[in-house]
């Protein structure tokens, strides 16, 4: 089956739900596939405090939920699945979704985000949003005055290991190898932070803590020596995993221009990708910010660029 649209939005979240409201305002009659991860990385989160409009803090699932709400009621036809494969090669483009359907679409803008990597303990999914976070910015505050455990070697870690110095107590760097990989700015702003404790040479075995009926929370983390097999236990509240991100553009491979870490390029100042038509919007073109309220603007940049796009090539 063949469909035809003004634009198609490929992911939900911020970005793709923003980008939904904006073009259908713009009578555009967009459709949005929502993607695996429908509304995005802040699904897997708990409270969102830092979101404008919220004063007294609203959850992840429930943020996500009002933005989708908005995109329906002003038109967009969000569907779930995905969408596999696409034909940049000549406008209109032509994309495939999971249940075979072909949409015919004008302009597209991608907004399929990107994934933290995740170190693949069973008790890291158990106790992810519950004391297992991937973003220092949006859960550090919670941890105010606690012990916490960053894991990581890189900027990453090193970047979230001193925002999160500010906050907490103290903070343990834990990298299995016996230096850091971050830039040497980065690792010199890590060793003169006095409240973080590099531990070296270790990796996480497992992520300790309770389980009530209505709550879980973090007591600790598990470690292992790589070198001596010796293992320990750090008594801490919270573990941010800083291993990085991977943007979610397999499907774009050889259709648009990536940096050499995945991440589509955009025109700066734009949302603007090398195909003329073809928008990118969110994390799956920003590997700076990472928040919410960006890639909710990066939506609405993609929106009015399609809309002006449409206008310039009626």
């Amino acid at each position: 089956m063949e469909e035809k649209t003004k634009c198609l939005i490929i992911g939900s979240g911020p970005a793709g739900y923003t980008a939904g409201i904006y073009t259908s305002r713009a009578n555009l009659h967009p459709i949005l596939y929502e993607g695996l991860q429908v509304g995005g990385q802040l699904t897997i989160t708990t409270e969102v405090e830092n979101f404008p409009g919220f004063p007294e803090g609203v959850q992840g699932t429930d943020l996500m939920e009002h933005i989708r709400q908005q995109a329906l009621k002003f038109g967009t036809d969000i569907r779930s699945g995905m969408i596999t494969k696409v034909d940049f090669s000549q406008r209109p483009f032509h994309c495939t979704a999971d249940d075979g359907t072909i949409i015919i679409a004008d302009t597209v803008i991608v907004a399929t985000g990107a994934s933290a990597r995740w170190l693949g303990l069973d008790s890291e999914k158990k106790f992810n949003g519950y004391g297992v976070s991937a973003c220092a910015t949006c859960d550090g505050f919670f941890y105010r005055g606690k012990d916490v455990a960053v894991i990581g070697g890189g900027d990453t870690a090193a970047e979230e290991a001193t925002y999160l110095a500010s906050l907490c107590r103290k903070v343990y760097l834990v990298h299995r190898r016996n230096e850091l990989r971050a830039s040497k700015a980065m690792q010199q702003r890590v060793f003169n932070t006095e409240n973080i404790e590099m531990v070296w040479d270790s990796v996480p075995v497992e992520i300790l803590g309770e389980e009530q009926k209505f709550s879980k929370n973090v007591t600790g983390l598990k470690i292992k020596n790589v070198k001596t097999e010796q293992e320990s236990i750090l008594n801490i509240e919270g573990v941010f995993i800083a291993i990085g991100h991977h943007p979610n553009t397999e499907v774009f491979n050889n259709q648009l221009e990536l940096d050499a870490e995945g991440y589509i390029l955009t025109q700066p100042g734009t949302s603007k990708t090398n195909i003329p038509g073809v928008f990118a919007a969110g994390d799956v073109q920003d590997k700076q910010y990472k928040q919410a309220i960006t890639a909710a603007a990066a939506g609405c940049k993609a929106a009015v660029d399609a809309e002006h796009f449409l206008l310039e090539n009626a």
